[in-house]
């Protein structure tokens, strides 16, 4: 990690990029590619340039501009996305010191990759990477998408990654509020290189993620809403002080799936007073196996380094009553220091722009109940709700693609997605979007290609 001045200086020489980069008069759509050899991303201390014929993933996968294995498992089988749309590829760093994205060859963490179409609506969308994953991981779940409507797209690996990005930072929580300052780097960074791209800064810039990236979605609206015009939240994570959080619940349903796996029934109960819809349980032994335990431990080492000694990121599946394991993890009880790390992370509901927020009723990893219908009432508590829409989709699970696995009781929220940004488009032009909705689960139809938010 490069620190946080740094990254604040960084972020500064942006903004003075971005403005010197305004120009005095619009210009005329740029031809193919044209203008690359004089693009420069503001801060970036490594860029690569290319003129593509397509920037979507049908074309990168081929080209070597992209990685499957970033965006692997995030979107349904029978997705059906848009091909066909040249550009300008630029790929590269900015300063830091940590070094866990290999991508390239580069050994280098904020990576960083900016698509630039020739047929350009104007709009810029900025996202960060879901999970701990790379700068690619949303190419196939937003970037196609974007980039068929005219957009520019700009994504960042937040400035850490792998099951040991709490391996970054000096203190606890350093790792995670990186992610938010790389956010804001980039979309200045990217915003100043549109304007040496097609002679004027972008007239709309969005930000939209998945999981994480939707949580810095949220962070970005509440704390840099200058830089955008609005937002479009996919399930994002919610941190909050004094819970819910990641910690309120896991290590509960971590004991109570432990249980029902000895042959103990209350098991289940645990599990379901933890948080989890009694409806996912069928997704649950994959939940634990993949996600609880790994998302337990690796964010627990980041936030209370201190609870289980020298090991980094305690025991996998260790037994409830095993010394400093993680399903007995008591987030209330630990010292104030690990509230205090995770208040720099924390999200209030003080929006500065509109947001839309898509949400699965079975999500099993993020429970709806313990992430966004509390999002939803921190921003009605803070006055914000005329900014947002919410709508819980049934049958949605956090990644779509165990769809493929339950097309009979899971929906892809995928194409939920594509229609919140068409109704973000409209509400920005003043036209509103549908009310906020429980959306019902189609009993036929292509559910892994359209959406309706009007239920």
């Amino acid at each position: 990690m490069c620190g946080m001045r740094t990254v604040s200086a960084a972020i500064g020489l942006a903004l003075a990029a971005s403005l010197a980069a305004v120009p005095t008069a619009s210009a005329a759509r740029p031809e193919h590619c044209a203008n690359l050899a004089r693009l420069h991303v503001p801060t970036a201390q490594l860029q690569l340039a290319a003129c593509l014929d397509d920037l979507t993933t049908a074309g990168t996968t081929l080209t070597g501009h992209t990685d499957p294995a970033d965006w692997a498992g995030l979107h349904p089988s029978g997705a059906v996305n848009p091909t066909g749309v040249a550009g300008i590829q630029l790929d590269g760093y900015f300063p830091d010191t940590s070094t866990t994205n290999t991508n390239h060859g580069w050994h280098h963490d904020s990576q960083f990759v900016i698509r630039l179409p020739d047929n350009w609506n104007g709009g810029l969308v900025v996202s960060g990477s879901p999970g701990v994953r790379e700068q690619y991981a949303n190419d196939f779940v937003i970037s196609d998408w974007v980039l068929a409507r005219g957009y520019a797209f700009a994504a960042t690996d937040k400035g850490n990654t792998g099951v040991r990005f709490f391996d970054d930072g000096a203190r606890p929580g350093d790792a995670l509020a990186e992610w938010n300052s790389r956010v804001t780097q980039l979309t200045l960074a990217a915003r100043a290189t549109l304007a040496q791209r097609y002679g004027r800064p972008p007239q709309r810039t969005l930000a939209a993620g998945v999981s994480n990236g939707g949580y810095l979605v949220r962070w970005q609206l509440e704390n840099a809403p200058w830089l955008y015009d609005a937002g479009l939240d996919w399930e994002g994570a919610l941190w909050r002080t004094e819970g819910p959080n990641l910690f309120t619940y896991l290590p509960q349903a971590l004991r109570g799936y432990q249980r029902l796996l000895a042959g103990d029934p209350t098991g289940r109960d645990e599990v379901i007073a933890a948080g989890l819809p009694a409806e996912s349980e069928f997704l649950w032994d994959f939940h634990y196996r993949v996600y609880w335990d790994l998302t337990q431990r690796i964010y627990r080492e980041e936030l209370d380094p201190d609870y289980d000694g020298a090991l980094a990121a305690g025991v996998p599946f260790c037994a409830s009553g095993t010394p400093n394991c993680d399903a007995d993890y008591d987030y209330f009880a630990r010292p104030e220091g690990v509230r205090d790390a995770v208040r720099k992370i924390e999200l209030t509901g003080r929006i500065g722009r509109p947001l839309i927020t898509l949400h699965g009723t079975l999500d099993a990893l993020l429970p709806i109940g313990q992430d966004s219908d509390v999002y939803q009432a921190l921003i009605e508590q803070a006055g914000r709700g005329a900014e947002h829409r919410y709508y819980r989709i049934e049958g949605g699970n956090h990644v779509d693609g165990l769809y493929g696995l339950y097309p009979d009781r899971l929906r892809p929220i995928l194409p939920c997605f594509h229609s919140a940004l068409a109704a973000m488009e409209g509400w920005l032009a003043g036209t509103a979007p549908p009310a906020s909705a429980t959306l019902p689960r189609p009993t036929s139809g292509d559910l892994a290609n359209t959406c309706s938010l009007s239920g």
